[in-house]
């Protein structure tokens, strides 16, 4: 199965930025505790803009990404997160397109 790429920006006021990167942190260790869901992760901020933050998540498939969706509520970081987070202005997933040859 091939592996599914996650972004996902936000607002964060520059109040409470060190907070959500050390909560996201937290939280991509809470979803990967039972299985290593997420691969790999980047949280970045907009060049232009330090209160966009953007998860860049590379998850194992997207049966892992069904699966942590359907267990958002029980994750001990989440609701915090979602309390600090201003708008979303962004979330998608991604899979790898082949171009036939």
């Amino acid at each position: 199965m091939p592996t599914c790429t996650e972004f996902a920006v936000f607002e964060v006021k520059q109040a409470n930025l060190a907070r959500v990167l050390a909560l996201s942190e937290s939280l991509f260790l809470e979803i990967n505790a039972d299985n290593k869901n997420i691969i790999a992760h980047e949280i970045l901020v907009k060049t232009d803009n330090a209160e966009e933050v953007c998860w860049h998540l590379t998850w194992a498939n997207i049966e892992a990404v069904e699966a942590s969706s359907y267990k958002w509520s029980t994750y001990p970081s989440a609701a915090e997160i979602e309390s600090l987070v201003g708008k979303k202005l962004y979330y998608g997933h991604f899979v790898a397109v082949v171009a036939n040859q």
